[in-house]
């Protein structure tokens, strides 16, 4: 997911000259996170994982061994809590040296912070190069997610004597869905969540499947209503040059390293362009940024800025996109749409590389997004993608059928009456937002809106250009996540 991104949920391109392009001890609390190299405050280690929680005769019991990141430099061993980031998809270190706030509440309440990498993703291939074939990916499943990070939670309390530490589980986009379901099924080992920018009702197939890309048009449009009809009517413009077949045009206006020549070529196109306007609405963050793409402060409205003074609508939207893939003024430079963009069964981009084929897989099995652009509702070319679109792509490239409903029956769904110790934080520039809970359930079932924030930056380190209300965000959070800790008896310092 461009979430989850997908984070993602995600593209990490540079362009290329001529064709491809692609764009544990008793911590003492004498500095704070943000004055050293974020790095530095993890040691890497590897957890030799169970390969088949759930078929003691499956791959002869096997096992692989699991990264994770550990720091404990602010805690009160055996009394401090245990802040654990239920690893989402991607490698491990892009969130951990962007969620900086676990941290620095680590060193205000005296707790061990652990970050988990997600099976399949990152380093944690349960078959080597081997994992990503048919016949091996079938043990990628959130369910064997969650039960990895529940017996490595188990075993290093073990091994650290901190049998008595709560642990407070967190998470952003996908890892903030795994953040939920964490708390939702093992409460006996998880105290409370922080489920940060996560869709789970959207990506459990409820909802509209128009919201997601009406609110990255509303961001747009929210910064400059100029803005976002210039864009519809580039996407127009480029649709009436399409339909009379006029690619050399085409070509030129975007610089793509190869004339497109079919409605195939522009479809891809088109995917090409509006995922570069999802990822700037969800990296809408006030200062800039290099999390999933390089992304100047505040990229919406320097997108804006760059159509409303375009020479014409169609250069101004190359120019715009290259915010995105990182583009020059190089007149030798192209862009490959095929190498850039990668078509798959999550609408909003599965990103590249092993992750994206990992991210593939879980959208074609439990995963289930059925978000479409129309031109109505949005600002963008008519993209339909449908149950029946996605079935047929996942049984072409996966064999597999996908199962509708199946994440809303594990995982309660809308259904969440009668769990507690969650916080749900959402902001209001995000996409993702209005596909998880916007409104408390009840007094431990907490919705936290951040009204200037963009895709989970509650848990982005803290910096000088953070809005108001993000401080504010964050400072309820830590007081709940205090109140959990003392509640379940350890102490916070």
């Amino acid at each position: 997911m461009a979430v989850w991104w997908s984070v993602i949920f995600l593209c990490l391109v540079t362009l290329t000259k001529g064709t491809a392009a692609s764009n544990p001890s008793e911590g003492e609390h004498s500095r704070t996170p943000t004055e050293e190299d974020p790095k530095d405050q993890f040691k890497e280690k590897y957890f030799e994982q169970i390969l088949d929680h759930f078929n003691y005769n499956s791959q002869g019991n096997g096992s692989y061994l699991q990264r994770y990141l550990i720091t404990d430099q602010y805690w009160k061993k055996g009394q401090g809590p245990i802040f654990f980031y239920t690893g989402n998809e991607g490698d491990v270190w892009d969130f951990a040296l962007n969620s900086g706030f676990i941290t620095e509440l680590a060193a205000d309440q005296g707790a061990l912070v652990i970050f988990a990498e997600h099976r399949y993703y990152g380093k944690s291939l349960p078959f080597g190069d081997d994992s990503f074939t048919i016949e091996n990916i079938g043990l990628l499943t959130v369910e064997q997610a969650l039960a990895d990070y529940a017996v490595m939670i188990t075993k290093l309390k073990q091994e650290l004597s901190a049998e008595k530490s709560p642990v407070i589980v967190f998470g952003g986009s996908y890892g903030g869905m795994l953040s939920v379901y964490m708390r939702t099924r093992y409460p006996n080992i998880v105290t409370g969540a922080l489920a940060a920018s996560a869709p789970i009702l959207s990506t459990a197939g409820m909802g509209d499947p128009r919201q997601f890309f009406r609110d990255v048009t509303a961001d747009f449009e929210n910064t400059n209503p100029a803005c976002k009809d210039l864009i519809k009517t580039a996407f127009h413009n480029l649709q009436v040059l399409a339909q009379n077949e006029e690619y050399t045009t085409i070509h030129s206006k975007f610089s793509l390293c190869q004339v497109p020549s079919s409605p195939k070529d522009i479809h891809q196109l088109n995917g090409f362009l509006r995922n570069a306007f999802t990822l700037l609405s969800m990296m809408d963050y006030p200062y800039s940024t290099s999390f999933m793409s390089d992304m100047p402060a505040f990229p919406v409205k320097v997108a804006c800025e760059t159509m409303l003074n375009g020479t014409d609508v169609l250069s101004a939207l190359r120019d715009t996109v290259g915010i995105v893939y990182n583009s020059t003024t190089d007149p030798k430079l192209c862009y490959d749409i095929y190498a850039l963009f990668l078509e798959c069964a999550d609408p909003t981009g599965c990103g590249h590389g092993l992750d994206s084929v990992a991210w593939d897989y879980q959208a074609c099995t439990e995963i289930e997004m059925y978000f479409e652009s129309n031109n109505e509702t949005d600002m963008f070319p008519h993209m339909a993608f449908t149950e029946n679109i996605r079935k047929q792509y996942c049984a072409k490239r996966w064999a597999v059928l996908p199962r509708p409903g199946w994440l809303k029956m594990q995982y309660w769904g809308d259904e969440l009456s009668t769990a507690s110790n969650i916080i749900f934080s959402n902001g209001d520039l995000d996409p993702w937002a209005n596909g998880g809970i916007r409104k408390s359930l009840s007094e431990s079932l907490i919705a936290i809106n951040i009204p200037e924030g963009a895709h989970h930056l509650d848990l982005r380190p803290s910096n000088k250009a953070d809005p108001d209300s993000v401080k504010k965000a964050r400072q309820q959070e830590a007081e709940i996540i205090a109140q959990w800790v003392k509640a379940a008896g350890a102490q916070t310092f």
